[in-house]
């Protein structure tokens, strides 16, 4: 930074050397944008006027409520209401044993996530070919032109169909459809047609499949267990963390709120003597509920307003989610830039400045891949679903 030193001319000649005033260059403002400049002219460096800031807030709550209402249906009283998907179920009578499947995922989703991780765990990857969409700027999922190589999972080009959007795919089948194009997607290469999009039903009928035979994710000796379990979770996590960022009203948060903390707290207590929901032996339970919990610290916490305890606050659910991290090929389904992006830079009426934050410590690989101990825990906790259950749901 220069200075100069000014000497006044009437001190006189003997005082002159006493009389120094150093002249700072400071850096000088060359533009200003055309808001800036607007806002400037009309109140200075003031606030607006407290009725240009009261018509302001009137007008982005009214269009807040109307795009939400698009998102995210909501009851009367505020509260998010999941669409149903519109081909809920398999029939695995109507599926060839030669037939094409083809699934499509989204990786910020983590409905899709659960098929994803199912098909690794299976070994699936060679018989079931997947389709990567990608958020585009009006909400919709898209695949990318760029085509990538090598085993990692990144959005790409419709493998099956060719197609831009997956809008355009679901309209491929036959009779035409115009609904919610949602992911995950099982797709019919043969007879050109949705097969499901419901992914509890997807990841029942892909641990089906008689790839990887010594994995049963959804044995039938435990399936009546397994299916009590998405009963807890399913309304109270899984969506639970949605009806909490979704809530039109503060009535429909708290109650969202209190009952994904409540079962987050029961499912603290059980995995500190179980080592899975179901004891000893990782179930399709597990995966729909490691799929939220990944994302907790992550998204939910932040732009959902799930802001009680962060996961790393719950020892044990911290522990068993990095258990299944660290499971053989379940991290690599894992894709945390893609999954903030499709959350924080998608979901603009819940973030309209569509900036993502920083990735968390204790959501970052090396952290997830630290030493679990959960190999330690033998308890099988059985009775534990039927007990808890009315309490929480």
């Amino acid at each position: 930074m220069a200075s100069s030193i000014l000497i006044n001319p009437a001190t006189p000649l003997t005082r002159r050397r006493a009389t120094l005033t150093p002249v700072m260059s400071l850096p000088t403002t060359t533009t200003t944008d055309p808001l800036t400049a607007a806002a400037r002219f009309l109140w200075g460096r003031s606030l607006p006027p407290k009725p240009l800031i009261s018509a302001v807030r009137s007008t982005w709550s009214a269009t807040w409520h109307l795009m939400m209402r698009q998102l995210a249906p909501s009851s009367p009283s505020g509260s998010y209401s999941r669409p149903s998907g519109a081909f809920p179920s398999i029939d695995p009578d109507l599926i060839s044993p030669t037939a094409s499947l083809h699934l499509y995922v989204a990786l910020p989703c983590p409905w899709a996530h659960r098929t994803l991780i199912v098909r690794a765990l299976k070994s699936l990857d060679l018989v079931l070919p997947v389709s990567i969409a990608a958020p585009g700027a009006d909400g919709t999922w898209e695949f990318p032109s760029s085509i990538h190589t090598g085993d990692l999972l990144l959005p790409g080009p419709d493998r099956a169909n060719g197609r831009r959007t997956l809008r355009d795919v679901y309209a491929m089948r036959r009779g035409g459809y115009d609904g919610r194009s949602t992911v995950p997607m099982l797709w019919d290469t043969d007879k050109r047609d949705v097969v499901c999009n419901e992914s509890y039903e997807i990841i029942k009928f892909l641990n089906s499949w008689q790839a990887n035979n010594k994995l049963d994710l959804y044995p039938p000796e435990m399936e009546k267990e397994i299916d009590n379990w998405n009963q807890i979770i399913y309304p109270n996590v899984n969506n639970g963390v949605y009806r909490c960022g979704f809530a039109q009203s503060q009535e429909a948060y708290d109650n969202a709120v209190n009952a994904l903390f409540e079962t987050l707290d029961m499912l603290e207590s059980h995995l500190e003597t179980s080592r899975y929901l179901c004891g000893g032996v990782l179930t399709l339970a597990d995966i729909c509920l490691f799929t939220t919990l990944i994302r907790f610290d992550l998204v939910y916490y932040v732009l959902f307003k799930c802001t009680k305890r962060k996961l790393v606050e719950y020892p044990n659910l911290h522990a068993y989610t990095r258990e299944i991290y660290q499971m053989p090929k379940v991290g690599e389904t894992c894709n945390f830039e893609a999954i903030m992006d499709g959350y924080f830079k998608t979901l603009f009426p819940l973030n309209p400045g569509s900036i993502r934050p920083a990735i968390p410590f204790a959501c970052k690989p090396e952290v997830l891949s630290m030493p679990h101990k959960r190999d330690s825990i033998s308890s099988n906790g059985k009775g534990f679903v039927s007990k808890q259950k009315s309490s929480v749901t």
